[in-house]
């Protein structure tokens, strides 16, 4: 059972790259109807519904977008969406919108607690933190610049090298799940030292997003201060009425 589900799996796979690399490498452009799903499914030898799971990855995904009565058609590369309204990997964002995503700590110290670190994180002003200073890259571009800080009695022992990944999932493993956050959103302009690390201009609109993460206990675990380069990730803010 399980060796057909991984065949299929496999298959829906190999559809979508290849109609992921189509677009990649410009051979499908923006506006363009796609192939119906025969024609699709006689390229790449698979049945109908095989190309209907690729298909509709690749629409969920933003690349493709189905119009009613019409047909799919390319709307481009996408900006990978953040709802606001839960806790989200930006790693695992990264990868679903088809990018490479990498994590690159650029310093990791153990310090004493600032001031608004200490009251964010509700430990008092001497007692340590570490600091972890990140860059995160889609295929290769800077998107977000990032400073995590938190107590080092949760991850002390954790060495740089397995920041290199997300944090909710550094943290999981650890024992401190992050379940629910509180952020505040700030728009910016790039100062020098973050138009160096994100290879923009000095004075390029930035989004800044400053967040605490609680865990299960209701505990703040993380304060992180982040900058986005606009373009990338698709913030929204879903509201209740």
């Amino acid at each position: 059972m399980s060796g057909v589900a991984t065949s299929k799996g496999s298959r829906v796979e190999r559809v979508r790259d290849g109609l992921r690399r189509d677009l990649e490498r410009g051979k499908l452009h923006r506006g363009t109807k796609l192939a119906n799903e025969q024609d699709l499914a006689t390229r790449f030898d698979v049945s109908r519904l095989t190309v209907r799971e690729a298909v509709a990855s690749l629409v969920s995904a933003g690349y493709l977008e189905r119009r009613h009565g019409s047909g799919t058609y390319v709307v481009g590369r996408p900006r990978a969406r953040h709802s606001l309204d839960a806790t989200i990997s930006y790693t695992k964002m990264i990868s679903d919108a088809g990018m490479k995503a990498q994590i690159h700590v650029l310093s990791l110290v153990s310090r004493p607690a600032r001031a608004e670190e200490a009251e964010a994180l509700e430990l008092s002003e001497d007692e340590e933190v570490r600091s972890l200073e990140r860059l995160r890259t889609a295929n290769g571009r800077p998107v977000i610049y990032s400073l995590d800080v938190m107590p080092a009695a949760l991850v002390g022992d954790i060495t740089e090298k397995k920041f290199e990944r997300s944090l909710y999932e550094v943290l999981k493993k650890a024992g401190h799940q992050v379940v629910s956050a509180s952020a505040v959103l700030l728009p910016i302009v790039a100062d020098r030292q973050l138009a160096e690390s994100l290879h923009v201009d000095v004075g390029s609109a930035l989004q800044q997003i400053t967040e605490i993460d609680y865990s299960r206990s209701g505990h703040p675990i993380l304060r992180s201060t982040e900058w986005h380069v606009p373009g990338i990730f698709e913030l929204r803010v879903n509201r209740r009425p």
